[in-house]
């Protein structure tokens, strides 16, 4: 009840922020005009988030292989792709337990296929974590930017140590063994401990370039809407990826749906025209389902194809 009740008053909440700055600034955004470069800029941010994703798909390869479960490439991006778009219903877990699924059925061990699909998003918020710390000094005020900058820094190392073998392997086996005791079938055989032999550097470092990724995307997006400068790029990214990880963590807001809108219109609202950033982000949100939902479209015609 209290979940749900949370649920209601994150999406209250942006929803009346983002009513209340459309408000003030929808006439400045009904006179935004795009120019044929501006729309050629709009599908290249699109390719680009398209890339992304499928780039996402491929990293989740590389967690299963530090599982010790090597799986197929090609296939498992074309899960991965096929489940994204499951994350915008209600829950936001279904593009989880869809891949879980999948790799079970794929002869993955569930141990290691629940792992993975665990590991991913921890990789990605620390991805997110180390371009906010790296990028992101702007984003905050003078009296604020030592202690935001202490604990973007304790949030980073408190992830970073949770991934490591030394640490996460135990608590695998820990509830393996607490799993294995709570088992009403005494006759069942045991499935082999899950573990990591070493820490996740290439599945880290992939998701930076994922995080990357995304963030050219919508940086092309307002790109088409308004001039940009080069000393603005690390802003950019800064910003994208803090929002990014605030509507990736905020419950009850599949794939940061609103929140990630509420957070990119606070923060850049006073470093470029407020109206390019409203219909830049509404854009940009428009361009990610539309690339997950091509991603997703693609690898299923891909894998009838195939079977045809």
């Amino acid at each position: 009840m209290k979940k749900q009740i949370l649920r209601w008053v994150i999406l209250g909440g942006t929803l009346v922020f983002l009513a209340k700055a459309l408000e003030q600034h929808w006439q400045e955004v009904a006179n935004i005009r795009i120019d044929g470069i501006g729309w050629a800029i709009l599908i290249t941010a699109t390719g680009v988030t398209l890339l992304a994703h499928t780039w996402a798909g491929w990293i989740w390869t590389w967690v299963l292989e530090d599982l010790n479960q090597p799986v197929d490439s090609l296939v498992f991006i074309q899960v991965y792709l096929k489940t994204n778009i499951a994350k915008y219903l209600p829950g936001n877990i279904w593009h989880h337990y869809g891949r879980i699924l999948a790799a079970k059925n794929a002869n993955v061990t569930p141990s290691a296929a629940t792992l993975s699909v665990l590991l991913e998003p921890l990789l990605m918020a620390a991805a997110a974590l180390i371009v906010v710390v790296l990028f992101g000094g702007q984003l905050a005020t003078a009296n604020t930017d030592f202690t935001t900058k202490v604990l973007q820094i304790l949030s980073l190392i408190a992830i970073l140590c949770v991934i490591h073998p030394r640490f996460l392997n135990p608590a695998i086996s820990f509830l393996q063994r607490l799993k294995a005791k709570k088992s009403t079938n005494p006759t069942e055989p045991s499935t082999p401990i899950t573990s990591l032999e070493r820490y996740p550097l290439r599945p880290l470092l992939g998701e930076l370039g994922f995080l990357v990724l995304r963030g050219s995307g919508f940086i092309l997006t307002l790109f088409a809407l308004s001039p940009l400068h080069l000393y603005q790029i690390p802003l950019l990214f800064g910003a994208f990826s803090f929002a990014w990880l605030v509507g990736f963590v905020t419950p009850g807001a599949p794939g940061g749906l609103g929140v990630f809108e509420a957070t990119m219109i606070f923060i850049l609202q006073n470093h470029f025209p407020p109206a390019a950033v409203i219909s830049a982000i509404g854009f940009y949100r428009l361009i990610s389902i539309l690339a997950e939902t091509t991603g997703a479209a693609l690898a299923w015609l891909d894998e009838h194809w195939v079977n045809y």
